[in-house]
């Protein structure tokens, strides 16, 4: 059996706060800890009506790098709801009306992991978002949610199949010196080695 995850709870509500700790205070996946071993938490769950100032505070008061990861557990929840969590680092989100121990716990397992939760409702409003925000105001100034450049994936799709600067600069009818000056810019810009770890990177995340 995997090692329970250290998980924090908090909510300015007691009653909220004590409804939640007693769903998951028996479940073998997670091992509650208090306020006095928060630094131990993986995940911290917060109660809360909304995303408001006060959350917001508190998530920032919390965090020391990448933990805990946030798990926010609120009465409402909608699209403007979701960006805000987005920018205040919070990796998953549950209706208040939706969050039974099975829920909560499955939520805290997959922040722990690293991935996030998502009403159902508003995942498909989100693509739909990251879609027309993609189209209409990234792409036509040559920009990409995945921090290359079209012209940037090109180079480096054509670097990962062998091919040297000069074959490339042919490739897509640019000077040797604008090809490296490409891969310059984005290994400077995305913090990595040399070419070989700048196509790693790019297999890695899928852009290749």
């Amino acid at each position: 059996m995997a090692t329970p995850i250290p998980t924090y709870i908090h909510g300015s509500d007691p009653i909220s706060c004590a409804g939640v700790y007693s769903q998951l205070r028996v479940r073998p996946e997670l091992r509650l800890v208090g306020e006095m071993a928060v630094d131990e938490a993986v995940v911290a769950v917060l109660i809360a009506d909304e995303l408001d100032e006060n959350v917001t505070r508190v998530i920032k008061a919390l965090r020391r790098g990448d933990r805990p990861r946030i798990a926010l557990v609120a009465t409402s929840i909608d699209e403007a709801t979701l960006v805000a969590a987005a920018e205040a680092g919070v990796s998953g989100l549950v209706r208040r009306a939706d969050a039974t121990a099975d829920v909560l716990t499955a939520a805290v397992v997959k922040v722990a992991a690293g991935q996030g939760e998502v009403p159902g409702d508003l995942l498909g409003r989100l693509l739909e978002q990251v879609g027309r925000l993609q189209r209409q105001v990234l792409a036509p100034r040559g920009l990409a949610f995945a921090g290359l450049s079209p012209r940037e994936t090109e180079v480096l799709r054509l670097v990962a199949e062998g091919h040297d600067t000069a074959e490339i600069a042919e490739e897509m009818c640019y000077s040797e010196r604008t090809v490296k000056n490409v891969l310059h810019d984005l290994t400077s810009r995305l913090q990595l080695r040399n070419r070989t770890h700048a196509v790693a990177y790019a297999m890695r995340e899928g852009l290749i």
